[in-house]
């Protein structure tokens, strides 16, 4: 399967190995959009670093500005290092048997901090993000971290209706989906419930790392009522920013077992 999306001025998104000239052709770009700075990353359970490049403070006010101009609001809250982003990053590669090999779709992928993790345990990867310096960035990131790029899909999941998404649901979806910290507001969550309904097939499941939001339990409390199962944990810091706050990781999956109370009314648990 072959899902991308258009991704105009970095030239075709594609995955494997991936030359020094494409990388430097991909910062060229990103430097007539932004001044970059780079930044030490470190997983604070497997100790892998990781240096992640991303507008600079200046860069990163100036597109703030631009977004609250536009009428549908899209922070760019993916020009930060988050948390969850490494605390995800983390769980990818304790549970890298689960990925290697497999179709895997990374939604809000930001600079790239999970993507190169992901691309590390030798997984096929979609990053998906609304905007396309994001999506820029992200594959500048796994580029120069792991010397692998990933497959672009740029779309707003809160509207999911682009082709190549239609056409990824036709063929299965993926076997696991991973996000960091996408819940941000009310309107987020009946859209990602909907998306993983359509994309994720049967056995699948959701990797969904947050911290601590109200948001996100909201998530996790409609999935729950939806019949979804969900399996979490906590992981601490230090992280990016110096702070140690909890983060917390949640594994979603459909419910696969009868349950043996309402089995005679024929329901399923």
């Amino acid at each position: 399967m072959s899902v991308v999306s258009a991704t105009h001025g970095l030239g075709a998104a594609s995955s494997g190995t991936a030359g020094p000239e494409r990388a430097r052709r991909l910062e060229t770009w990103l430097r007539r959009q932004v001044d970059i700075e780079v930044e030490s990353v470190e997983l604070p359970i497997s100790g892998r670093h990781y240096a992640i490049h991303k507008p600079d403070a200046p860069s990163k006010e100036r597109l703030f500005a631009e977004a609250r101009a536009d009428p549908d609001k899209q922070m760019p809250h993916w020009a930060k290092t988050w948390a969850s982003g490494v605390a995800l990053a983390d769980v990818v590669v304790e549970r890298a048997d689960e990925l290697r090999g497999r179709r895997v779709l990374e939604l809000g992928a930001g600079l790239g901090t999970t993507a190169c993790a992901i691309l590390e345990q030798g997984a096929s990867l979609i990053a998906a993000d609304y905007s396309l310096l994001a999506l820029a960035f992200c594959r500048y990131n796994t580029l120069v971290n792991s010397g692998h790029a990933p497959r672009s899909l740029r779309f707003n999941w809160r509207a999911p209706t682009t082709p190549a998404l239609l056409r990824a649901e036709e063929s299965g979806g993926f076997p696991i989906i991973l996000a960091a910290d996408v819940l941000y507001e009310g309107r987020d969550v009946w859209p990602l419930l909907t998306l993983i309904e359509r994309l994720l097939p049967p056995t699948g499941m959701l990797w969904l790392a947050e911290p601590a939001r109200k948001t996100a339990q909201r998530f996790l409390d409609t999935a729950a009522a939806a019949g979804w199962e969900i399996v979490s944990r906590s992981v601490y810091g230090p992280w990016p920013d110096g702070t140690t706050d909890r983060v917390n990781v949640h594994f979603v999956r459909r419910v696969t077992y009868m349950d043996p109370i309402p089995s005679s009314l024929g329901g399923w648990s």
